[in-house]
């Protein structure tokens, strides 16, 4: 069987970086600020399911395969797992 294909863990870090250094601080509106909180925190509960999912399929003896992009072929090396 081929890996599972799941996007990289720096995509949730830069979106998460990008959300609480930068939208948050700048909108005004109190219910623009808590709809970006929630969001953050959606994106913190996303990260912790794929990790989730990644030791599922680990323990499964199935690979994963890290993606940057869907139009990557192969993902780089050192994020592997096995």
């Amino acid at each position: 069987m081929s890996a599972i294909p799941l996007p990289s863990h720096v995509h949730y870090e830069l979106l998460l970086q990008l959300l609480e250094r930068q939208s948050v601080v700048a909108v005004d509106k109190p219910q623009h600020r808590e709809q970006a909180q929630q969001l953050i925190i959606t994106l913190r509960k996303a990260a912790v399911l794929q990790q989730q999912l990644e030791e599922t399929l680990e323990r499964d003896g199935l690979t994963v395969e890290y993606h940057w992009s869907l139009n990557q072929t192969e993902p780089p090396q050192p994020e592997a797992k096995t």
